[in-house]
């Protein structure tokens, strides 16, 4: 089922760190490219920070820790703001938050944030979906006004499996197939291809011969930052390059996540955070 969007994708009317121009081509787009989000030396703390992590037993051992399907390679580490100072400091900085009030018109708080490693030699692909899809139904998110961050650690080449969206997508809703089983997260998040929360290929191939499909590439330090209802997905790496980025989700103060909409109990609070206190 398609439905067209009733809601904006930019709700905030005051200046910001976005430029007009940029934030017309978000809104329209779906999508915008920061290219010098991060310094150099900025890279190489958050770099080391990524090592710490991935060689880290306890953290390797955490509940909020996701494997690869095929391998023990770590594949996201969840509530990375919490688990890593570091990597907090930076998700909960003035540069990014003032971006994200920016878009969405209030204070914001951190829906979810994690670490993708998408490993050299086995990354495996993350299928086509919609967050809001996911958020709305199992997280119970009103409406879609959150956005996503990317922030590339390593260079993000047209082999390793960079992010791709297809623009103008979310402009519409594509409600997925299929009814969520109980505990659902708990298979979904290390799969290759998602039986259920991914959306139908009908939909996908009619949107895609509509807007296209883009390709985010770009070295280090850059980010991309994308709307809550874009389709989006990657395909696996099999090079010796790897792919990580830090990733955050932020949220309206004024979206805050009520009763799912279409699951039987909500997901941990590593996944969708109920601790809805707006960055200060």
């Amino acid at each position: 089922m398609r439905i067209p969007r009733s809601h904006p994708t930019v709700w905030g009317s005051t200046p910001g760190p976005i430029a007009e121009a940029d934030l017309a081509a978000y809104d329209r787009d779906g999508y915008l490219v920061l290219k010098d989000l991060l310094s150099d030396e900025e890279v190489n703390r958050y770099r080391e920070e990524l090592r710490r992590l991935n060689t880290d037993e306890d953290v390797r051992s955490d509940d909020r820790v996701v494997l690869e399907p095929d391998s023990e390679d770590i594949r996201s580490v969840f509530e990375a703001h919490l688990i890593s100072p570091v990597f907090g400091e930076l998700l909960r900085s003035r540069r990014l938050v003032s971006i994200a009030r920016q878009v969405l018109g209030s204070d914001v708080y951190i829906h979810q944030s994690r670490v993708n490693f998408k490993p050299a030699f086995g990354g495996a692909e993350f299928d086509w979906h919609s967050d809001f899809e996911t958020w709305h139904a199992e997280d119970g998110m009103p409406v879609p006004r959150a956005f996503s961050m990317s922030i590339a650690l390593t260079e993000n080449h047209p082999h390793n499996g960079p992010l791709m969206v297809i623009p103008g997508s979310h402009n519409t809703f594509v409600s997925c197939v299929g009814e969520t089983p109980p505990n659902y997260h708990e298979t979904s998040l290390r799969v290759h291809r998602l039986p259920i929360g991914s959306a139908d290929r009908e939909s996908l191939t009619d949107l895609a011969n509509t807007h296209g499909i883009r390709q985010i590439t770009g070295r280090a330090g850059s980010a991309v930052m994308f709307d809550c209802n874009i389709l989006h997905g990657s395909n696996g790496n099999i090079t010796p390059h790897p792919r990580s980025n830090i990733f955050v989700v932020f949220n309206s103060i004024e979206n805050t996540l009520k009763e799912p909409y279409a699951a039987l109990n909500r997901r941990p609070s590593h996944l969708a955070s109920h601790d809805f206190s707006p960055i200060r």
